[in-house]
């Protein structure tokens, strides 16, 4: 879904750059070489046109981009760690033990007190 969604972005960018940059500026810009077009859209010129057509994008292009920080944000909520399963199989080590044999203990003793 976020695929689609991040191509249709891409195509409303194409389009709303367009649309901007046809619009007749006050300054030198653009949309001062789009003078030929404004017999094409009427008496009034493109201006209305482009207007409602960019109002229109640009209306597009923010509820697409709120549609896919939600759709980003479902797919982001399973952490990895979530989807990794542990082997538990493992047999754990068997435990050593802690008392010395009583055969063993006076002979320590014994050495340790020699020296």
């Amino acid at each position: 879904m976020t695929s689609i969604l991040l191509i249709v972005q891409i195509v409303l960018v194409v389009f709303l750059v367009i649309a901007v940059l046809l619009q007749k500026s006050s300054s030198i810009g653009l949309g001062a070489y789009s003078g030929s077009n404004e017999s094409v859209f009427g008496a009034k010129g493109p201006a209305s046109f482009l207007a409602k057509m960019t109002f229109f994008l640009m209306f597009l292009f923010v509820s697409n981009t709120i549609a896919m920080g939600y759709f980003y944000g479902q797919e982001n909520q399973a952490s990895v760690v979530d989807i990794i399963i542990e082997d538990t199989t493992i047999a754990a080590p068997a435990a050593v033990e802690a008392s010395i044999d009583d055969t063993q203990a006076p002979a320590a003793t014994e050495a340790n007190t020699t020296k």
